[in-house]
């Protein structure tokens, strides 16, 4: 598949997409709807109040949520979207037990979006080296990421603002 993007876009927008925080936020609004004002700390008590607003801040700046008057903080259009890429990413990283058995949801996003990101890179250097998953064959691997892999390359393609982040911004 060919796409307009570099493999260091991909990158960039990978570190910022798979920040623990903004996994968390994004996640969390999706699965139980707009965070009324002032509860967001008590919503995500395992955040500090440094990632929080990272997380917060950078989610805004890329037009992944927005403030509703008398409902709080929820996800826009995009920010659905991509709740979407990581749910599928998350499912395919249960199903095939990524990168462990055990492992917090957070993490196997990072690691399977991680794991798109070498894949992109093999496919646009043309190598025949694909990245293997967990003792699977790479073409079982491949196959059963397509999906991971479409939504990812779709969303970066109506958000490519977020391949070009900062370095401010990759530190959340």
């Amino acid at each position: 598949m060919t796409t307009r993007f570099t493999t260091a876009e991909v990158r960039n927008a990978v570190e910022l997409l798979a920040s623990r925080p903004l996994i968390r936020l994004v996640t969390e609004i999706d699965d139980n709807g707009a965070i009324p004002p002032r509860r967001l700390a008590a919503t995500l008590p395992d955040l500090s109040s440094h990632q929080l607003r990272s997380a917060t801040e950078t989610a805004r700046a890329h037009g992944l949520v927005r403030t509703v008057p008398g409902a709080g903080l929820e996800l826009t259009d995009s920010g659905s979207e991509l709740a979407d890429l990581y749910d599928a990413t998350a499912r395919w990283a249960r199903r095939h037990a990524y990168p462990a058995p055990v492992c917090e949801f957070s993490n196997r996003i990072r690691h399977v979006l991680d794991l798109l990101t070498a894949s992109f890179a093999a496919e646009s250097t043309d190598s025949l080296a694909r990245p293997s998953v967990a003792g699977l064959p790479s073409a079982e691997a491949e196959k059963g990421l397509a999906r991971p892999h479409t939504l990812l390359l779709q969303w970066l393609a109506d958000n490519p603002q977020v391949t070009r982040v900062s370095d401010a911004e990759r530190g959340t």
